[in-house]
């Protein structure tokens, strides 16, 4: 299934929670913190400005963004789990 976004929303696949502290302990299901991370999956055309032009997106497809860890919607499809963010929930783009 294809999922397009509309708009100024973003299609995220949050990156898997860490399992072990960078000491070395495991940590249960439980204890695991949600991803504040993701790999941008799709992106809408942009947001609709006034004037009836749309705004460009400031991300794009393969991107690695972070996010607020309450910020957006959390949906499955095909068992794998997606974030839909709209762009000013996205807080920057990680840069290697």
């Amino acid at each position: 299934m294809k999922l397009r976004p509309l708009d100024d929303r973003i299609v995220v696949k949050p990156q898997e929670a860490e399992a072990k502290t960078a000491g070395g302990i495991v940590l249960p299901e439980t204890a695991k913190e949600k991803p504040l991370m993701g790999k941008v999956v799709s992106t809408g055309p942009g947001k609709l400005m006034e004037n009836g032009k749309r705004a460009e997106p400031s991300v794009k497809k393969n991107d690695v963004v972070l996010f607020g860890k309450y910020g957006g919607n959390e949906i499955k499809i095909d068992g794998v789990e997606y974030k839909i963010l709209r762009e000013s929930d996205i807080l920057g783009i990680v840069e290697n």
